[in-house]
């Protein structure tokens, strides 16, 4: 069996699992004809200030997925300290803590826990962890005015 359909398998399993039980607040699936690119929506968490915006994400799985993990980004823009402004995320199990143990529905959960908790000690955006830090009341609102700006219906 080559290591392509393999990780077609996978990823058509998880495409029927996310379909059936999406996680919280996510959705996700292919963007067309190839297995291999989705896009997700990700509305921001209630008591966080990206409540109310809707997240536009692009989920790239690579061919030897689940071994290695796949590439998310943010299309919609977004003021947080661990996604900068080419939407990349700075997060653990989207780098060296990825397990093929792992599906794209826990890493959507992982995502939406960031917008929640922010991880300013691993930050990708240093300004905005300084921000975030020193002055929360700040960060919040320029995080909320974003999301009003970029992520909202």
């Amino acid at each position: 069996m080559s290591k392509l359909s393999s990780s077609a398998k996978r990823i058509q399993k998880e495409l029927a699992e996310i379909s059936l039980d999406p996680p919280c607040n996510c959705s996700a699936g292919p963007k067309g004809d190839n297995i291999y690119e989705w896009v997700s929506t990700i509305m921001g968490p209630s008591g966080s200030p990206y409540s109310g915006g809707i997240y536009f994400l692009d989920i790239h799985f690579p061919p030897d997925y689940p071994f290695k993990p796949p590439k998310v980004t943010f299309r919609t823009r977004i003021y947080h300290c661990n996604i900068n402004s080419n939407g990349q995320i700075c997060l653990d199990i989207l780098k060296d803590q990825w397990s093929p143990a792992l599906t794209i529905s826990k890493v959507l959960l992982s995502i939406c826990s960031l917008l929640t908790d922010a991880n300013p000690n691993d930050p990708l955006v240093a300004s905005i962890a300084q921000q975030y830090l020193a002055d929360r009341e700040g960060h919040d609102k320029t995080a909320a005015e974003w999301a009003k700006r970029y992520a909202s219906a």
